[in-house]
């Protein structure tokens, strides 16, 4: 099925009727925005959300959650785990914390960008200790390190004014992240349109793909081993059957992910591009982006090989490639 974006009727002629047209209204905000003590709470009531988190499915709640983990954590029940987190944050009783989505990341929400585009808006915090590296044909990395030094040069980040910057977040240190091990990319993305069924599933690959392509082209990796995506929409919304790449939500929704996501990672590592300032802070620590897994504090790389036939057909019984 064609995945044709919607077309709109005609307008009246500019000022054909009113000289002086009224302003534009400003756009109805997606999600209103709160953070504290490590957590990100995302706001809007009667929300139907689609999560890829550890409490991933569909379900209709006021609120979604993005929560910073702490050094070391190992907790294994994360929603008793969460709920503690939203009532230390204050959280709890005000949106349902029982029935909304969340999702656990090491990358502290100083850090956490949101981008706003049309009817969408998606929130962002990233990090890349923790590559997950798919070679094509035979490299090593999803991509070259070439300019590793040239990069490195221009992205060398200042820790101490960085550290200054996270002082200033009052993060109770019983959950504050582990600076220089904070990975995980996690994504909010959320419009007031009225997605079915299928546009709101198919949204979360229109996020992936464009959070591949941004990683790819600003870290030569096309994600970490721990991403997650909230994907959302408004039931009383205007109703979009659609939501791939050529629609409006679509667009709007790559575009946000990309901002949203280089803001993010900007934020953490300075300027971002392949290859990495990886000499070290001075307390001996590395904060740069990686130019490959075996430079990352973790990661994987995907290296087997799958077995690929035909697909039987009457006319061919198939066989190995």
């Amino acid at each position: 099925m064609s995945d044709r974006p919607s077309t709109s009727g005609g307008s009246p002629p500019e000022s054909a009727t009113d000289p002086h047209p009224a302003s534009p209204a400003a756009p109805v905000p997606v999600f209103e925005t709160t953070v504290s003590d490590g957590v990100c709470r995302l706001v809007r009531p009667g929300t139907r959300f689609l999560s890829t988190g550890f409490d991933g499915g569909r379900r209709v709640a006021d609120a979604a959650y993005n929560v910073t983990v702490p050094t070391g954590f190992d907790a294994r029940d994360l929603r008793a785990y969460v709920a503690d987190r939203l009532d230390r944050a204050d959280f709890d009783g005000e949106v349902g914390p029982d029935a909304a989505p969340a999702l656990l990341t090491g990358v502290d929400q100083s850090y956490a960008r949101i981008a706003r585009a049309g009817s969408v808006a998606v929130l962002a915090t990233a990090g890349i200790s923790n590559p997950a590296a798919l070679p094509i044909d035979g490299r090593r990395d999803a991509a070259g390190a070439g300019c590793a030094d040239e990069a490195a040069a221009d992205r060398r980040h200042d820790a101490d004014s960085r550290h200054a910057n996270d002082r200033r977040h009052d993060v109770d240190p019983r959950h504050a992240p582990d600076r220089h091990h904070a990975g995980t990319v996690n994504l909010v993305a959320g419009t007031t349109r009225s997605l079915s069924d299928g546009a709101l599933a198919n949204l979360l690959t229109v996020v992936a793909e464009a959070k591949a392509a941004t990683l790819l082209a600003l870290t030569g990796f096309p994600g970490t081993t721990s991403d997650a995506v909230i994907v959302a929409d408004d039931p009383d919304g205007e109703p979009a059957t659609f939501s791939g790449s050529a629609t409006p939500v679509g667009r709007a929704t790559r575009v946000c992910v990309r901002d949203a996501v280089t803001a993010s990672l900007r934020s953490r590592y300075g300027e971002v591009a392949t290859g990495s300032d990886m000499s070290g802070n001075s307390d001996g620590s590395n904060d740069g982006i990686p130019t490959d897994v075996a430079d990352a504090d973790h990661g994987v790389v995907a290296d087997g090989r799958a077995t690929v036939t035909r697909v039987e057909t009457d006319a061919d019984p198939g066989g190995d490639l």
